[in-house]
């Protein structure tokens, strides 16, 4: 119960983001033509939502998410201090303050790695929202 406050928080600030950029890029495939052409064949608007538009605006959504790994452990170092709770971003910013190189280095290999795991989802989600992307080579 004592991480309620912190993971809401946290949560929030992201949700905010990806919630402006969903909006946007659903906007701007709804404008497109094949949106208007969907409609004219008689498709229901929620298949047309629901189907069309909505798996095309996923994608920079997803691109976006994959940043949010390294971004939370960034944005924990002020979370940690207002909620008074010890962990990696408190630890990342006295190491940086007390010169502690090796652990500075520690934290860069862990922020890096959550980089390269969320490029590594991201590049997987793709997969399953654009069929048109796959990672396999296909026979000509």
């Amino acid at each position: 119960m004592h991480l309620f406050l912190p993971v809401v928080v946290t949560s929030l600030a992201s949700f905010a983001f990806l919630s402006r950029q969903m909006r946007s890029s659903m906007l701007e495939v709804i404008r497109q033509d094949y949106i208007r052409t969907a409609r004219a064949k008689g498709l229901s608007e929620k298949k047309v939502i629901m189907k069309h538009a909505l798996r095309n605006s996923l994608i920079p959504i997803i691109t976006l998410m994959g940043g949010l790994l390294p971004a939370m452990v960034g944005g924990s170092i002020i979370i940690e201090t207002i909620f008074s709770i010890p962990g990696i971003g408190q630890l990342a910013f006295q190491a940086i303050l007390d010169r502690d190189y090796p652990l500075i280095m520690a934290e860069l290999v862990i922020a890096s790695s959550l980089t390269v795991v969320g490029i590594l989802i991201v590049d997987i989600l793709y997969s399953f929202v654009d069929p048109r992307i796959a990672f396999t080579k296909k026979a000509a």
